[in-house]
């Protein structure tokens, strides 16, 4: 019997086993498709945008440069491996197709951040991150079974038996990271609650007769929207039609071609489809990430227009949040409801997700009071402090989960701090353990991390920039679990520990 079984390989089961794996959990991950490389993976219809709490998460594993090099993107972190303050970002993304200009962020105005390798998003594709996450799992021990298809549940108070076919796949734990259209969701009887669709999306990979005819970049109009981007014959196209057509029908060429044209205004020509597939800006959420020993992440517990690329970075900030905590528990090292903080922390940031997507959805309907909101809209965006706020946003850098301190660095992913001799968090984060960083000259809490050393990663020494901090404590997840300005209050750091990482043992890790 496994410890974990996940349902789905893609980016987000992946990850979620990397970090299992990590901890050295027994994981093995059953995926229904037979091949792992697909069209719709590659560029450019697989092209997708990780935020810069994405990037954080890949940093703090030691598998950046993997992903970059695997992106096709030039190693950037030397930029900021010698700088004392936050750079400018390079790219600043949109709202509602509207471009925010990157020299309009105030970085001064960007909260807890420090100069990192991880300082901003990255364009990679679903089959680089696939590719990386594949060979990491591979090096942690990881089991990935292809061409298995989930068809039924059972749990009790001890284990989780997925069946597919003949065979049954016995766990400790099941997590679903199977997608939108979620089996295990449904088997294991998730409520799934929101919004209906007021559109029908298209990714459509095509020869055009007449290229000219469009408009590079986001456009919106008078009857939708259409995206035309750098890669000739790719395009996104929104078309308001209360999600009428979605994938229970095939998008044929003198469909799409119909719709490109009411859309654009133009009477562009399509000579070929490639691929196409159509998506609607659907936005539903389970009430609850957990039942009994099955759990939900990524899209199998929320889905949500693309609108932003949110989708990806949502699933994956729920693996990062999921993983340390359901190895705890799987080893036994878990605080008393330690997993259930898994859905009180991830599923407010998902609501908030799609509530962002709504509101671009709102904001691009093709009726005089959404474009009323766009006027509005390209009026803020075109200060500085509303670029900032939306920059900041989409960066998922300034989530904070609610736990209770009192601290305004708790909750949020930790500064990518410097040590004096040159040594980063992000990679003393690596091993999966938490970290404790105390600034303090005469090693003030150094006795009382003692006891927690297999789960916590005790650092003493000053840093280039330690934000007038005394002491941080920071989760697997890189996120603060405790701060204390000053001197360190060795009672409420071992209060936090506690709750955390549960009671101190004797056990020490290599």
């Amino acid at each position: 019997m496994h410890d974990v079984v996940i349902v789905g390989a893609g980016p987000v089961g992946l990850f979620l086993a990397c970090e299992l794996g990590l901890a050295g959990c027994s994981v093995l991950v059953l995926e229904r498709e037979a091949e792992p490389l697909s069209p719709w993976k590659a560029v450019p219809l697989g092209t997708r945008g990780l935020s810069a709490a994405s990037v954080g998460a890949f940093y703090r594993r030691g598998i950046l440069l993997p992903l970059l090099t695997a992106s096709g993107v030039d190693d950037g972190t030397g930029a900021y491996s010698d700088e004392d303050e936050l750079p400018p970002p390079r790219q600043g993304g949109h709202f509602a197709g509207m471009m925010l200009d990157p020299a309009k962020v105030d970085v001064t105005a960007l909260p807890f951040r420090l100069p990192s390798p991880a300082a901003e998003g990255v364009m990679t594709s679903l089959e680089a991150v696939e590719t990386v996450l594949s060979e990491q799992a591979t090096k942690l021990g990881v089991e990935v079974r292809r061409g298995v298809t989930v068809s039924a549940i059972a749990q009790d108070d001890e284990r989780v038996i997925a069946r597919a076919g003949e065979d049954e796949y016995a766990a400790r734990w099941l997590v679903g990271c199977d997608g939108g259209r979620s089996t295990v969701r449904g088997l294991a009887g998730f409520d799934f609650v929101g919004t209906e669709p007021q559109l029908t999306g298209y990714a459509v990979f095509a020869t055009i007769a007449d290229p000219e005819k469009l408009r590079r970049g986001f456009n919106l109009t008078p009857t939708g929207m259409y995206l035309q981007t750098a890669v000739n014959g790719h395009l996104g196209i929104m078309d308001f039609d209360g999600g009428a057509f979605d994938r229970s029908q095939r998008p044929t060429q003198e469909h799409l071609q119909a719709v490109l044209r009411r859309v654009s205004g133009t009477d562009v020509t399509l000579s070929e489809i490639h691929l196409a597939s159509s998506f609607t800006d659907r936005a539903m959420q389970t009430t609850t990430y957990r039942q009994g020993r099955v759990l939900l992440a990524g899209d199998a517990a929320h889905i949500h227009s693309p609108l932003g690329g949110q989708g990806l970075n949502l699933g994956l900030g729920d693996a990062m949040n999921l993983g340390w905590k359901l190895a705890a528990t799987v080893q036994g090292n878990a605080p008393a409801q330690l997993l259930d903080t898994y859905t009180h922390e991830r599923h407010p940031i998902g609501a908030w997700v799609l509530d962002w997507s709504r509101a671009q959805v709102a904001a691009m309907r093709p009726d005089p009071h959404s474009q009323a909101i766009q006027k509005v809209m390209r009026d803020l965006i075109d200060t500085g402090d509303g670029t900032t706020y939306v920059f900041d946003k989409m960066s998922g850098l300034s989530n904070r989960y609610e736990f209770g301190s009192k601290h305004p660095l708790a909750g949020r992913n930790a500064p990518d701090f410097r040590l004096e001799d040159g040594t980063r968090l992000g990679a003393l984060l690596a091993d999966g353990r938490g970290v404790v960083l105390d600034f303090s000259s005469d090693r003030c809490l150094h006795g009382s991390a003692l006891g927690w050393e297999s789960r916590i990663r005790y650092v003493a020494g000053p840093a280039r920039n330690d934000l007038a901090l005394g002491a941080v404590l920071v989760r697997p997840d890189g996120v603060v679990a405790w701060a204390d300005d000053g001197d360190p209050d060795h009672e409420a750091f071992e209060r936090a520990a506690g709750h955390w990482f549960g009671t101190p043992g004797t056990t020490v890790s290599a």
